[in-house]
């Protein structure tokens, strides 16, 4: 049954790639139309079948209409052929760099029976492709056939995870129904069904360039338009052929590993976990600051180490990392880290704006002092500089003597309500009956309110929202906090903004946001943001964690330190302190400081203390 299913798959195919190629057949006889009428017309002329006034104007017409569309068709047909398709950023893996990750694709795709891939790259990604790169407009990076042959073999792009976390026999498990579809690539109509539909993809975008002229702009894009117009006509082709490709090359890579490669899914899914946090919670703080982690790929290792240490993932974790890790076929791993390390930072974040031309790498020993100790003092320095451009006051040490500079306590009065304030309006509180406020204890309505209360049944009756209308105590209060807690947000997105762009400017654009530039033009945005830009009260919230850890290293010795998993983190007395956010959003979302001011005593910080600020 598997070889009659292969057999379907692979008619499929190539009844997609036909359908593909007849929509291009289609859109050519369409533009040959009129100059075939055309034709018509002028012979009739001659032969006297065809005269009169009527016949000559229909003939000059025709004529014209028929040289206008030529000349469309072939604009198209020209953006097409020479538009350059998209070609993923990839670290390519030379065979004298890795002549044994080179031996077994070989060999795989000996077994497989299929042509081997022309060459080997490696994408900060937990993915693994084909990608054509012999189309001739990709100029120096396309692979190129020799004389008289045929187009070579797509390139094999592997995920760089994949190589430090799975072992020697899952990375050829899991490659091999991705080597398998170097079949269906060297078949010609799905190679030329596959062109023609990237060619069309490239040519979409044409008019879409902001630094082109208007008439530039006007004739590209109709030819963009057109483009699109072939797109749509062949969609559903395309992805019935591919849809077919893949599942001929699944049936075939059966016969290769079949039983391993079901066990390792499981690791494939995992290491995408872990890369997901190693780039969100520990690569992007680093990024932030023009700083990049020279060794992301083995920090994967050790977050999915961790990962499974505390989720208990895999029962048999510790015979698994006895085998022989995948980047081992590398002569020089640390090498290719590097690498791919560096195209993560200009994938996922951009050019380090405002901070030179050139990122500057860190390792994981220094990590915690030249990222997260520098990034803390760096934003706790700009939340002071905000408060003074708004005219804070620096406050008093407690004997007067001299101004408080830049301390906690700064922050706190200026974005926390005083206390003895009624609290907010409704909603701030549940719903209590009466028979719960007799008989619940302090600790039960503080559980039920997210509020410490205290006082009992009359202080929570009296911390009930009051009716319509009715003025509410210390309502102006809390009101003039949250104003300035906004004011206070705007000001640092502005600022972080400014700063992100490189230049001073009157109106900052929103954080991060900007000109849409790529990569490959030299602009500073990523081509895949790992997350949306921040709002102003994130912003906040962060600059407020960094001047309480910073507080808390220079009064109460505390260090800055790493979790693989979370990213930067505070260790006091050589624990992590995991419940700061949660204290921090609740001052700065609704000016509560009760908890985060019993957090500081607690743990001995100082808040009264000027910090030391980058």
């Amino acid at each position: 049954m598997s070889g009659v299913s292969a057999q379907t798959d692979a008619e499929a195919a190539r009844a997609g790639a036909v359908a593909v190629l007849r929509t291009r057949g289609r859109a050519a006889a369409l533009a040959l139309l009129p100059a075939a009428l055309a034709v018509v017309l002028l012979a009739g002329g001659p032969t006297g079948v065809l005269t009169g006034t009527g016949w000559d104007t229909a003939r000059a017409l025709v004529c014209a209409v028929a040289v206008l569309v030529l000349l469309a068709a072939a604009a198209v047909a020209l953006a097409v052929a020479r538009a350059r398709p998209a070609v993923s950023p990839t670290v390519p893996v030379t065979e004298s760099s890795a002549p044994d990750l080179h031996r077994l694709v070989r060999d795989l795709a000996d077994r497989l029976e299929v042509p081997a891939p022309s060459a080997i790259a490696l994408t900060p990604d937990c993915d693994s492709w084909l990608e054509d790169r012999s189309h001739p407009a990709l100029g120096a990076e396309a692979v190129r056939p020799a004389h008289d042959q045929a187009p070579p073999a797509p390139v094999l792009v592997i995920g760089s995870p994949f190589l430090w976390w799975m072992r020697v026999a899952e990375l050829r498990a899991v490659l091999a129904p991705v080597v398998a579809g170097t079949g269906p690539s060297a078949q010609p109509d799905i190679l030329a069904a596959r062109r023609f539909v990237r060619g069309l993809d490239a040519a979409a975008a044409l008019g879409t360039e902001p630094d082109r002229g208007p008439l530039a702009r006007l004739v590209l894009g109709g030819t963009g338009r057109a483009a699109r117009l072939l797109l749509r006509a062949c969609r559903e082709e395309a992805a019935e052929m591919e849809r077919a490709v893949a599942a001929t090359s699944s049936e075939r890579a059966k016969t290769v590993d079949y039983g391993l490669r079901i066990a390792a899914q499981e690791q494939i899914g995992l290491a995408y976990a872990g890369w997901d946090r190693l780039l969100n919670r520990v690569a992007l703080p680093a990024w932030r600051t023009g700083r990049w982690p020279s060794r992301l790929d083995a920090g994967v290792v050790a977050a999915l180490t961790e990962l499974s240490r505390r989720d208990r993932l895999a029962d048999d974790f510790t015979t698994r990392l006895g085998e022989r890790p995948a980047c081992d076929l590398l002569e020089e791993p640390g090498t290719v880290d590097e690498a791919t390390s560096l195209l993560a930072a200009r994938l996922f974040h951009g050019e380090p704006a405002g901070r030179g031309p050139e990122w500057l790498p860190v390792d994981w020993e220094e990590y915690a002092d030249e990222v997260v100790d520098r990034t803390w003092r760096t934003e706790a320095a700009r939340l002071h500089r905000i408060l003074d451009e708004l005219g804070v006051p620096d406050g008093g040490r407690p004997d007067g003597a001299e101004p408080g500079g830049a301390t906690l306590d700064r922050v706190l009065e200026h974005l926390a309500v005083p206390a003895g304030t009624a609290p907010a309006g409704p909603g701030h509180l549940p719903e209590l009956t009466e028979e719960e406020l007799a008989t619940a204890s302090d600790d039960e309505l503080a559980l039920r309110t997210g509020v410490d209360i205290g006082g009992g049944a009359q202080a929570a009756r009296s911390a009930r929202p009051r009716p319509a209308g009715v003025p509410q105590p210390g309502g102006e209060v809390r009101r003039q906090v949250a104003e300035r807690a906004e004011q206070l947000a705007s000001a640092l997105a502005a600022e972080v903004a400014r700063e992100e762009a490189g230049v001073p400017a009157v109106a900052p654009a929103p954080v991060g946001q900007g000109a849409d530039e790529t990569l490959w033009a030299g602009g500073r945005l990523p081509l895949c943001p790992l997350q949306p830009p921040r709002t102003g009260r994130e912003l906040l919230a962060e600059h407020v964690v960094a001047m309480v850890c910073c507080s808390a290293m220079d009064t109460a010795g505390a260090q800055p330190g790493l979790d693989w998993l979370d990213g930067p983190v505070l260790l006091v007395r050589g624990r992590r302190v995991a419940d700061l956010g949660g204290r921090v959003a609740g001052l700065v979302e609704h000016g509560d400081g009760a908890a985060l001011r019993a957090w500081v005593q607690g743990n001995g910080v100082r808040s009264d203390k000027p910090v030391r600020l980058v």
